[in-house]
């Protein structure tokens, strides 16, 4: 369906972190949203959870990017 892919970047810091949300269908008719983390350049992390509808998994998933917009990760290019 979706998804959206949020780094954070700062040399300072010897930080290059990437945070990625990802909305979609599953077999059995439910909807996943699975977040992935980590260091660019590595597989990082990853959770997914399951929704009954779309609408609570993009809202699941919105809040999620918004928190982490607020922490300091903008949208990759």
């Amino acid at each position: 369906m979706s998804y959206q892919l949020l780094h954070r970047i700062d040399p300072d810091l010897n930080m290059a972190r990437f945070y990625r949300v990802e909305v979609t269908p599953d077999l059995f008719g439910a909807v996943i949203v699975e977040r992935r983390w980590g260091r660019i350049g590595s597989r990082g992390q990853y959770r997914s959870a399951s929704y009954p509808s779309t609408s609570l998994a993009e809202a699941a998933a919105s809040g999620q990017i918004g928190a982490k917009e607020r922490r300091g990760y903008r949208a990759a290019d």
